[in-house]
């Protein structure tokens, strides 16, 4: 068996990433080791999140540097599931979370596309399944 376990962001700052990602989106640090006098393990998940988290890596040339906030070219980048979207959407509505395109109902479920500090996109989603 195999399982995704970490996707790496790059950021421009740890501190201000793992502000973005605690205070504004209520993810849980599950790490913050140390590597070296500017490199460290930062890893964040959703709550609740038992598979795969991020990997906050804090860009350390110009072409890293370059892909702060365009990991994807514009396109969304990660997709959050959720068991209660209005719960979640009002949440980062509340803590001042840019939202590029407000909630729709699809076929799949109820999504919104959102922004992080950078600009990178997701998607927040309550399948299907979960709506009522």
């Amino acid at each position: 068996m195999q399982q995704l376990t970490l996707i790496t962001l790059v950021v421009a700052e740890y501190d201000e990433a793992i502000d973005f990602y605690i205070k504004k989106l209520g993810f849980e640090l599950i790490e913050d080791t140390p590597q070296s006098d500017t490199k460290r393990w930062v890893v964040v998940k959703p709550p609740g999140s038992a598979q795969c988290g991020l990997l906050l890596a804090k860009a350390v040339n110009d072409e890293q540097k370059s892909r702060i906030g365009n990991q994807t070219g514009g396109r969304v980048f990660l997709f959050f599931h959720t068991d209660d979207f209005k719960r979640d959407y009002n949440v980062y509505v509340q803590n001042g979370v840019e939202i590029v395109r407000p909630p729709v109902e699809q076929p799949y479920g109820m999504v919104a596309v959102f922004a992080d500090l950078y600009g990178n996109k997701f998607d927040l989603i309550e399948p299907m399944t979960s709506v009522t």
